[in-house]
């Protein structure tokens, strides 16, 4: 059985982990996610949130960061899943899943007008979970 919980202070190395698998555009540097991890899992900023899956064994195996913020457009509030990885090892036991549903049942309990992922990689998995293209998302790195 999947348990999705918050992150704490001492999940810290598995979700740096994880965040190495991510492949992003950004080698992460393990002093800088420390600092944020740390303001993010031990702050108070209700528009951050990190959330992660533990496996069977109570190993964590997968991470999401969702951001919420109020928008013009949308007539409330407004969240985005920034990140979201899985360990090689445990894709195909549905904690993508449990992290999505996890994340969408936080954003309804806090009245979010709308969820959005860039999903570019993986939108077949998004398609399953009953998500619908709406934009392409551009990008400019400084």
């Amino acid at each position: 059985m999947t348990l999705v919980r918050r992150a704490r202070a001492e999940d810290a190395d598995a979700v740096f982990e994880l965040v190495r698998q991510l492949g992003a555009a950004f080698v992460p540097v393990r002093s800088i996610f420390d600092e944020t991890f740390a303001e993010i899992v031990g702050g108070d900023d209700q528009h951050v949130q990190v959330i992660v899956a533990e496996d069977d064994q109570g190993v964590v195996r997968g991470y999401a960061l969702t951001t919420i913020a109020r928008l013009l457009s949308t007539n409330g509030p407004s969240a985005q899943l920034q990140e979201i990885a899985v360990d090689e090892e445990a894709r195909g036991l549905a904690l993508g899943t449990a992290l999505v549903r996890e994340v969408e049942a936080e954003c309804i309990r806090r009245g979010v007008r709308q969820l959005t992922v860039a999903a570019r990689r993986a939108g077949g998995f998004y398609d399953r979970l009953g998500y619908s293209q709406n934009a392409e998302h551009m990008r400019r790195v400084f």
